[in-house]
């Protein structure tokens, strides 16, 4: 039985429970009306979701949210549903999300205590270390090799706020630049007007990578913070969010998140054929064991709680 016959079958026999005892409300119920349903997605966010060479949007975060999107049609029994993408940028995904422009966000979005005031996230995908890029020859790889120096980051993104709260703690002299997303701030980095990119470490091995000379690029050894990231959703709407990670639930408990994780990240699928070889870290494996939701950097940790 397929993963997708699996979680039919589940929000099916849900389906069958709750009909007859509630009516639909929030974002169910809106789908249900339109027989649309709406993913925000990055346009370069790779492998979690850009556009391909066929300007497909595809990706690992993609993927899973489009078993979720299964699992909403198959929980309100529609024959069809509609998906609509719509690109969103790091500054605008959360105001999609608030206004309905989008029902799910499926990018590179940090869960944190912050933003759980606001939006919801679904059981977490990946886990994600804070972290810098920089031209192999300067020799930077830690905080301090970068006092003085020009740094950039990705506007509206945690990466760019705690690059700033450390600049003014530590008396870093940054000169801080704001890139309008991940392509535009390495292209900073590649042209020079900057000494380094910061952002989460597995999309910096994934523009390294994919540049045209991955040697000449190296990532920090120092890992800034822990950035876990969930499917983005509205807040204070329990059905509908319950159905998400239901899909994500019966994924992992399958043993299908192996498959997935290891054709994004342990397989020549990325532009160019690349291959990032990066195993599925503890963390990560620790949120899908316990199926880990929250936005506290220690729940991640050995011994931490959910």
């Amino acid at each position: 039985m397929t993963i997708r016959m699996i979680l039919a079958a589940a929000a099916l026999s849900i389906a069958a429970q709750t009909a007859t005892a509630e009516e639909l409300t929030g974002v169910l119920d809106k789908i249900r009306r339109t027989g649309t349903i709406t993913l925000g997605h990055r346009e370069s966010s790779i492998p979690f979701s850009y556009y391909d060479e066929n300007e497909k949007v595809v990706g690992y975060a993609m993927d899973l949210c489009y078993l979720a999107v299964d699992a909403v049609k198959a929980r309100l029994g529609l024959p069809k549903l509609d998906v609509k993408l719509v690109p969103v940028t790091p500054s605008g995904r959360i105001p999609s999300v608030l206004s309905g422009a989008i029902d799910l966000e499926c990018g590179t979005t940090t869960n944190n205590l912050e933003r759980q005031k606001v939006v919801s996230f679904s059981t977490t995908y990946f886990v994600a270390a804070n972290r810098f890029a920089a031209r192999a020859a300067a020799k930077l790889r830690t905080l301090d090799d970068l006092k003085g120096k020009v740094v950039v980051s990705t506007i509206g993104s945690t990466n760019i706020k705690q690059i700033s709260e450390l600049n003014g703690r530590q008396n870093l002299n940054l000169t801080i630049l704001a890139a309008k997303d991940n392509g535009e701030a390495f292209r900073m980095l590649e042209s020079n007007r900057a000494d380094a990119f910061v952002m989460d470490d597995i999309l910096l091995y994934s523009r390294v990578a994919d540049s045209a000379n991955p040697g000449d690029y190296t990532v920090s050894d120092e890992a800034l913070s822990i950035e876990p990231y969930g499917i983005m959703m509205r807040r204070d709407d329990p059905a509908f969010k319950k159905v998400v990670d239901d899909a994500i639930a019966a994924v992992y408990r399958s043993g299908e998140i192996d498959k997935i994780y290891a054709k994004w990240f342990q397989a020549p699928t990325l532009p160019k054929g690349i291959n990032l070889n990066v195993p599925m870290s503890a963390p990560l494996k620790r949120a899908i064991a316990n199926l880990i939701a929250s936005g506290d950097p220690d729940a991640y940790r050995a011994g931490g709680t959910n």
